[in-house]
């Protein structure tokens, strides 16, 4: 049986830290390593797209990051309660002609008695900015 620590019912202390390891591993750019926070039949909405399973969540990461280069995330707890916990995020990257973007949103996370995200909906916005206008770089 997989177990995600921490496990809901989630305090301040614990959603920090599940929002922390949350960004901690998209910023591997891992899709293998990032699938494994998910139960296996985890449905995500990822702005119009919908996803069912690890499988399909690992295939979608990895076109996303074949596009998104140099990607970097943070994430920021909105609110929680006993096993849900929202966030709201902001990541930058360019794609392979050089055209920074910065994409913000919220998600809503729904998690299993295991500490895995069973549910996932993302609403996301991107717009373009110049390299000079990043707000966030490797090491910060």
């Amino acid at each position: 049986m997989d177990i995600r620590a921490p496990v809901p019912p989630f305090t301040e202390e614990t959603a920090r830290q599940k929002v922390q390891g949350a960004e901690d591993a998209w910023n591997t750019r891992d899709p293998e390593r990032v699938a494994l926070a998910y139960t296996v039949d985890s449905e995500w909405r990822n702005r119009d797209l919908f996803l069912t399973g690890r499988e399909a969540i690992v295939d979608f990461l990895r076109r996303k990051w074949e596009r998104e280069l140099d990607y970097r995330l943070r994430k920021e707890l909105w609110c929680f309660t006993d096993n849900r916990i929202s966030v709201r995020f902001e990541y930058e990257s360019h794609d392979t002609d050089g055209q920074w973007w910065r994409s913000h949103g919220n998600e809503h996370w729904e998690f299993d008695e295991n500490g895995l995200m069973r549910r996932r909906d993302a609403s996301i916005n991107d717009y373009k900015i110049e390299e000079h206008e990043r707000r966030i770089h490797i090491g910060r």
